[in-house]
């Protein structure tokens, strides 16, 4: 998961830029948020545990002066939720500094880590991050080919914005798992995971940065090095369109939202369901409930109020209002009383909150709770950015559907189809990975790769 962004713009805020632009990011990634900038090779960076809102204030933002900068939002896949992780991370090398902030993540790290150490590298951090800007920070070649050279070895998922002397880096790897985009503001240039963020800065979109290629961006302007050659038709995940990015992003040229409402139209086709109302699980649900909802001619409805806010604190329940469970995001609303509803959502992973929320609704009086999900089982480990349960976690990996539908509680429960998914996201199936959905890898994977691998066996 997380968010990367990155500006070159030395007549504007580099920092406030930065930071609006991780603000649209934030469902990318809650643990952690950061900015570095660059001012006459120094470079400076700030970064916390916390919200974007929660790490920054004016006065921060007030002394992170620069012509270039790059941020970060984080959702761990690779190390743990702790300070030394969140990004961008600094790695002071032999030849130069590097900041960096990574989204994907690289499946040969370990090698890479003892190669790194045996060479007396220093690492101090646990995610596999650090190791893609160690890499860059002590190869003493040009920065150019210092990049590239680091590509050349990374194996995995990798959307990067990195600064070091005092340019702008951004580079994806050659399958392009993970989205990454390229703006301008008049004669500036804007880099970020997702078009949503081009839009709020007042950047216009130019193009996505290419798989393979790495874009380096200082005062000659912008130049561009094919440091790997894309492999096959591409693999962006579907993950992505189906949860993951915002609804009014654009991947590949297709509007989310539109995608969203198109599975749940497919989905009404596919397996309909006589109610009274529909309902979304909010908010990745909403759009694929209206297609649903349009699509079967019955009307629609909230039902379920989230407390969208339950993300920005650090205080903890206690263990009466942990009972309460799922009633902490959500709460219905009475007029489910006596309705057949259809409950839209976008995967199942480990049904708890399905359990929970399905129970949640028949005793708000709801007669009938009719589960449809708009993308198929979740049943494969991701190696390539989204943290996923384990396989043997994860209740379709070893559940009919049937049995999930006992399970949950539902009064019936079905899945859109591969090729209904496939359809709606309108990219062919060979561009896109669906690795979680179908155990077909587009890289070779470790049979296990645990998030926190690299921590100390005390921690």
């Amino acid at each position: 998961m997380c968010g990367v962004f990155g500006v070159y713009a030395p007549d504007r805020d580099v920092a406030r830029l930065t930071y609006f632009g991780l603000f649209s990011l934030q469902h990318r990634g809650q643990e952690s948020a950061g900015i570095a900038v660059s001012e006459s090779g120094r470079l400076t960076a700030l970064r916390d545990l916390g919200l974007v809102t929660q790490v920054f204030d004016e006065q921060k933002l007030h002394g992170l002066r620069g012509s270039v900068g790059i941020g970060h939002t984080r959702y761990s896949t690779t190390g743990s939720s702790q300070w030394s992780n969140a990004q961008p991370l600094v790695q002071h090398g032999v030849a130069r500094t590097v900041a960096l902030g990574h989204n994907g993540n690289l499946v040969n790290e370990t090698a890479l880590r003892d190669e790194l150490r045996a060479a007396g590298v220093t690492l101090r951090a646990t995610s596999d991050s650090e190791v893609i800007a160690a890499m860059i920070a002590n190869d003493e070649a040009p920065l150019d080919e210092a990049v590239a050279n680091a590509m050349r070895r990374l194996d995995g998922a990798y959307s990067i914005v990195a600064l070091s002397e005092g340019t702008l880096i951004a580079f994806r790897d050659p399958h392009g798992f993970r989205p990454l985009v390229l703006g301008r503001i008049h004669d500036d240039w804007v880099v970020a995971s997702e078009t949503c963020a081009l839009d709020l800065v007042g950047a216009e979109f130019v193009r996505e940065v290419d798989r393979g290629e790495a874009v380096l961006i200082d005062e000659k302007g912008l130049r561009s090095v094919q440091a790997v050659e894309p492999a096959g038709a591409g693999a962006l995940c579907i993950f992505e369109f189906f949860y993951l990015a915002r609804p009014d992003t654009r991947l590949a040229g297709i509007e989310v939202h539109g995608a969203r409402v198109r599975m749940g139209e497919r989905l009404a086709v596919e397996a309909p369901a006589d109610v009274d109302l529909v309902l979304p699980i909010p908010d990745s649900g909403t759009p694929a409930a209206i297609g649903f909802s349009r699509a079967l001619g019955v009307p629609f409805s909230e039902g379920l109020i989230k407390n969208r806010y339950i993300a920005r604190t650090f205080i903890q329940p206690d263990q009466a209002l942990r009972a309460q469970g799922v009633k902490l995001k959500f709460n219905p609303l009475a007029e489910v009383a006596g309705k057949r509803v259809a409950v839209v959502d976008d995967s199942i992973v480990r049904g708890n909150t399905t359990q929970q929320i399905v129970q949640m609704l028949f005793d708000a009086g709801a007669a009938e709770v009719h589960v449809r999900i708009s993308s198929p089982p979740v049943i494969g480990q991701c190696f390539y950015g989204i943290d996923l349960a384990d396989p043997d976690e994860m209740i379709a990996s070893n559940h009919s559907v049937e049995e999930i539908r006992a399970k949950i509680g539902a009064t019936s429960l079905a899945y859109l189809s591969h090729d209904g998914l496939v359809a709606a996201t309108k990219r062919p199936e060979s561009e896109l990975c669906r690795a979680c959905l179908t155990r077909d890898y587009p890289t070779d994977v470790p049979v296990q790769q645990p998030k926190l691998r690299f921590e100390p066996a005390s921690a």
